[in-house]
């Protein structure tokens, strides 16, 4: 008997069947870069952003017509590491696929292709190489870039958040990468982010390198109208039913965020009995279990943040969504220090990507992680 798929899928590639709705997005992503230009793609953090990227490459006009590469670069602090993940996606990607191109990378990167080893199976070189043997990332990078060059077939490249290379201790990453990417003319690039403010101030101030070099487009949240069916669908198909009501509510508290969306259902759904309705209980079940998960997590974030920084988080994450932050009303009714203060504290948790503005509405980042705060100080979510 064949195992049953849970529909609400949360880690891998997902198929067509249980993706949910971004028509119009995967639209506008093909057809950018299947017209030759690049495209910047600005959303908060899990909100669907690497799997629209990876269910347009897995998309007949991509997958058979370009080489594609995905690398996620939030982890990474310098231009080594930045250029070590780019060598390691390139190679690895290419190996299966082309033979010929799997060697020329070797044979173009002189600067680390004596550092290959040999699978003693199949007698192929495997990118064994380790961080310390990038000794010149500049050249490396640039030997990269004339392999990418020299393709047989066009390349599409997505560098997940992007922002992070402004953080670098090499000032200079963002005019280097944009001499390259000027001087190649058959790979085009996807530059995803999540801290907005840095992400626009990359792209549209003609101070910085890549001004004007990419379109944009900001990944929202899927609409309740399409985003409730296809749960509901998903949980009729396998004979369990849920009401629309109750999607609803989740879909609210996460304000249509949809990693955590996802993270629900897909608990959900597994503690839902075929022939069973999803209740009200189920879906607190869920979700309380998914803040007790995150619980040592948040703790660390939390232990990292100085405390008139913690004021102003608990404040925002009290009100949901903020506004007029530096009145003295909102100061008052949060027993905050001062508009000087709460200005410095701001500054700093959007540096930190732990609140996030839009239309000077302040926000917690991380859905989740406001909803332990509150949990943690006292103010239980209310799904009911």
């Amino acid at each position: 008997m064949a195992k049953e798929i849970n529909p609400f899928i949360v880690t891998g590639k997902i198929a067509p069947d249980y993706f949910c709705d971004r028509v119009q997005e995967s639209a506008r992503l093909i057809k950018s870069l299947t017209n030759g230009n690049n495209l910047v793609i600005i959303s908060p953090r899990r909100m669907g952003k690497t799997g629209l990227i990876r269910f347009c490459y897995e998309k007949p006009k991509i997958s058979k017509e370009y080489y594609t590469f995905f690398i996620d670069i939030l982890h990474t602090s310098s231009l080594r590491e930045f250029t070590y993940l780019l060598g390691r996606e390139i190679y690895e990607t290419l190996l299966p696929r082309s033979k010929k191109m799997a060697k020329l990378f070797i044979q173009t990167l002189k600067s680390i292709s004596g550092k290959f080893g040999f699978d003693p199976i199949t007698g192929l070189p495997i990118f064994n190489v380790k961080l310390g043997d990038i000794d010149r990332p500049e050249y490396t990078l640039e030997e990269i870039f004339q392999l990418l060059a020299s393709a047989d077939k066009p390349c599409i490249v997505a560098i997940d958040e992007f922002q992070q290379i402004a953080k670098y201790p090499e000032k200079h990453i963002e005019a280097l990468l944009r001499t390259h990417i000027q001087q190649i003319n058959n790979c085009n690039f996807i530059f995803a982010g999540s801290e907005r403010h840095m992400m626009q101030e990359m792209f549209t101030s003609s101070a910085r390198p890549f001004y004007h070099s990419a379109d944009i487009m900001e990944l929202n949240a899927i609409i309740p109208e399409l985003y409730i069916p296809f749960i509901i669908r998903h949980f009729e198909s396998r004979n369990r039913h849920i009401s629309s009501e109750n999607v609803e509510k989740v879909y609210n508290l996460f304000k249509g965020h949809t990693y955590y969306i996802q993270k629900t259902f897909n608990e959900a759904f597994a503690d839902t009995p075929e022939g069973s309705e999803c209740s009200i209980e189920i879906l607190r079940t869920a979700i309380d279990n998914l803040v007790a998960y995150n619980d040592t997590i948040f703790r660390e974030i939390l232990s990292n943040i100085p405390e008139k920084q913690k004021e102003l988080l608990y404040a925002i994450a009290k009100d949901g969504e903020a506004e007029k932050i530096l009145s003295a009303k909102f100061i008052k009714r949060h027993s905050l220090t001062s508009a000087s203060s709460v200005q410095s504290a701001t500054n700093k948790l959007l540096e930190k990507d732990i609140i996030t503005e839009i239309n000077k509405v302040y926000s917690v980042t991380d859905k989740l992680f406001a909803m332990w705060i509150n949990t943690i100080y006292g103010t239980k979510y209310h799904i009911d």
